[in-house]
């Protein structure tokens, strides 16, 4: 019999999963002023499920690491640019 081997970003989440995600999501939006319909608040979440499906678990971790890449995901903030570009 061949088994399969599971990724664990492939394994469903389950109830305290999304709890967790839904935490950490909760806690930023608020501290952020981040509207929960909003284009930033999908990729917020997005990367918070992806972060934990990648075995990041602990809430505060998972909120830092979040936090470090807001700046990558916020359309309101552009880079500086060189004077002439």
């Amino acid at each position: 019999m061949v088994q399969t081997i599971r990724n664990r970003s492939q394994v469903p989440l389950d109830s305290r999963d999304l709890e967790t995600c839904q935490r950490v999501f909760d806690r930023l939006s608020t501290d952020y002023g981040v509207v929960r319909n909003s284009d930033e608040a999908e990729r917020m979440a997005s990367i918070i499920i992806e972060l934990y499906r990648q075995g990041v678990r602990d809430p505060d971790h998972l909120q830092s690491m979040v936090e470090a890449t807001r700046g990558l995901f916020e359309t309101s903030e552009r880079p500086p640019t060189a004077p002439g570009i």
